[in-house]
């Protein structure tokens, strides 16, 4: 005997097409074949996707393997009963999740008050009225998918904030799952939002406060400056060596040093200071006072000393430094945005004067910041334009007394400015990346320009640690080699102690790969950086080229010319040539030949010349008297 009434099979059309009925797969659940037969065809003709479950195991296994909109649920059931299916199913699938509407031969009160109290969420009573059915399935599918659209739209929230914090990726998905029963877990949510706002407001790593929370109370310590007429200064501190730890003992180890950092920062500042990190290896005091350009140096100086002193990080034992740039705000009435630049460079002007120190804001300071984002976009336009040129400077060796090499030397002739010097526009393409093109295009001019000299000469091209980390750097002496038609071991790469610094493999491994090409790897500037002879085991180096400003000084200060000794005597013992660069006098020349140097290079002999210019300068030098007869003149 079919479940429908006469009353429902009856229904007017008409009432059915004005029902807002959506499409849905629906689960029928009854032992009996013709109750889910009739309720099949009639709900399939509203467009819904069927299931039939004949049992109640039947049903928790489909409920499992497949989603469905709503459940139609007989309560009376041999074996498992619609009670016990609806208890199994509750244990997994939330009511907003998963609707069901339980269908139940009896009308008692009992039948509905337990349906309910297991989590129905809805009923209907046999004879089934199939339009009271299709209304209480369809209110509960829109229920459910105003619950799920409710349930996407607040864990979408929740990604947005997450993303903006850098939250990771479980934290998000705990935040998610706080949210997934939302109505029903208010209490949770609510300690989730909390989270958030600790996330937004502060600085995973350290537990400091992050540049959100910086800007909110570096407004409020300004304002407070201005109402009770106090001072208002902004310390930027940058950790020196940071980089060195990280690259050295990985960026585990680096946290660590950062969290003691923090440590020791909130612990050395004043009770009403503020300290956040900005990011990486960078933080921000924010100090109040009634004088605080002398209350701001003696705090930066406390600063300075307690993170230069040692760190244990990871088990490692590290030694870093600080340097601190400090901005004042005299009254109030100053910008803090032009607060926090000024600090910004006067951090940057503590790290060139040699780091570890602290520095006040000059105005001069941004006089030449402009001066250098000026000189910045004009270099970039160079690069853009191909507006430099190569130059070139002889290197002459003293015992077979002529011209060996020469030293490509890049020269850029700006349309306004007229020729930049090299110490301003280089260190800039080293900052900005930019000395990787000029560096690639220097390398394949000279390669070229080199192929127009007579066979014995070679050219020596200067390398940037910048360009190391470019993994392309072989290829480009390869291609440049290949372009130009020049001989390998006519080509010099000229490279700084600071390329080897940290031992890195790759860096040797770069080094080691160029050699094998049959290329001259030279030591440039030695003497001035962290020379040391584990350098010369690493790397087979065929030259060392000691620093002008020890061939200067040579005559009036006994290091210098200890130094010079000493580089080339380490030259003879491991059978390398050495190099005097900048010699600029007689008496610099004769010193050097009696102490045995093998090549010198300087003004005594000629400036840098263009290419046109390069072989009547090799010429005119090797039509010099030697240097013997020209001592003897001097003398």
């Amino acid at each position: 005997m079919s479940y429908l009434s006469q009353t429902a099979l009856a229904m007017q059309q008409s009432d059915l097409d004005a029902m807002q009925i959506p499409t849905g797969k629906l689960l029928i659940v009854d032992d009996l074949a013709d109750n889910r037969d009739m309720l099949t065809r009639r709900f399939r003709r509203h467009g819904f996707e069927i299931v039939e479950a004949d049992c109640g195991p039947e049903a928790l296994r489909l409920v499992n393997e497949q989603t469905f909109d709503c459940v139609l649920l007989d309560v009376m059931m041999p074996g498992m009963d619609g009670t016990e299916v609806l208890r199994q199913i509750r244990e997994k699938f939330s009511p907003s999740l998963l609707p069901v509407v339980m269908v139940t031969a009896k009308s008692q009160s009992e039948d509905i008050v337990d349906a309910l109290k297991f989590g129905a969420n809805d009923y209907v009573t046999k004879p089934v009225d199939f339009s009271v059915a299709l209304a209480r399935v369809v209110v509960q599918i829109h229920r459910r998918r105003a619950d799920l659209e409710l349930l996407h739209t607040n864990e979408s929230l929740l990604k947005a904030k997450t993303a903006l914090e850098g939250c990771i990726t479980e934290r998000s998905a705990k935040l998610l799952q706080a949210n997934a029963a939302i109505q029903e877990e208010i209490s949770r949510r609510i300690a989730s939002e909390d989270k958030i706002a600790y996330l937004a407001h502060y600085d995973t790593l350290t537990g400091l406060a992050n540049r959100f929370t910086f800007d909110e109370k570096l407004n409020a310590a300004k304002q407070f400056a201005h109402d009770f007429g106090c001072q208002l200064s902004l310390l930027f501190v940058d950790l020196d060596g940071f980089k060195n730890v990280n690259d050295t003992l990985g960026h585990g180890v680096g946290d660590e040093l950062l969290k003691e950092v923090a440590a020791r920062l909130t612990y050395v500042i004043g009770a009403k200071d503020f300290c956040a990190r900005l990011g990486g290896d960078e933080f921000a005091i924010v100090h109040v006072s009634e004088d605080a350009r002398s209350t701001a140096a003696s705090l930066a100086e406390k600063i300075i000393a307690v993170v230069s002193d040692g760190h244990i990080a990871g088990g490692n034992q590290v030694f870093i430094g600080a340097s601190i740039g400090i901005s004042v705000l005299c009254g109030g009435t100053e910008d803090t945005a032009a607060l926090v630049k000024h600090a910004d460079l006067a951090m940057y002007r503590a790290k060139a004067d040699g780091r570890g120190v602290y520095r006040f804001f000059e105005p001069e300071m941004g006089r030449q910041a402009e001066i250098r984002r000026s000189l910045e976009l004009d270099l970039r336009k160079a690069v853009a334009n191909g507006d430099f040129q190569l130059y070139y400077q002889p290197v002459v060796n003293l015992k077979a007394r002529k011209v060996t090499g020469v030293e490509a030397l890049m020269r850029w002739n700006h349309a306004t400015r007229g020729f930049v010097p090299p110490i301003e526009f280089i260190p800039l393409a080293e900052e900005t990346g930019l000395i990787v093109p000029m560096g690639e295009w220097a390398l394949r001019r000279a390669c070229a320009d080199a192929t127009q000299w007579p066979d014995d000469i070679r050219v020596a091209v200067n390398l940037s640690p910048v360009q190391f980390r470019n993994t392309n750097l072989t290829t480009e002496v390869v291609d440049a080699l290949g372009a130009s038609g020049l001989a390998p071991d006519r080509l010099e790469l000229e490279i700084t102690e600071s390329v080897i610094l940290g031992d890195s493999s790759e860096t040797l491994l770069i080094l080691h790969r160029l050699r094998e090409l049959g290329v001259h790897i030279s030591l440039d500037d030695f003497g001035t950086g962290y020379s040391g002879l584990g350098y010369f085991r690493a790397v087979r180096f065929d030259k060392v080229k000691i620093d002008q400003s020890f061939i200067r000084e040579m005559h009036n200060q006994p290091e210098s010319l200890a130094i010079v000794r000493a580089a080339i005597g380490l030259g003879e013992n491991l059978g390398i040539c050495t190099t005097a660069e900048g010699v600029e006098s007689l008496a610099q020349l004769e010193r050097l030949l009696s102490e045995g140097c093998t090549e010198v290079q300087g003004f005594l002999f000629s400036k840098p010349q263009p290419n046109a210019n390069v072989i009547n300068m090799i010429k005119h030098i090797e039509s010099m008297p030697n240097p013997d007869i020209l001592l003897a003149k001097e003398g």
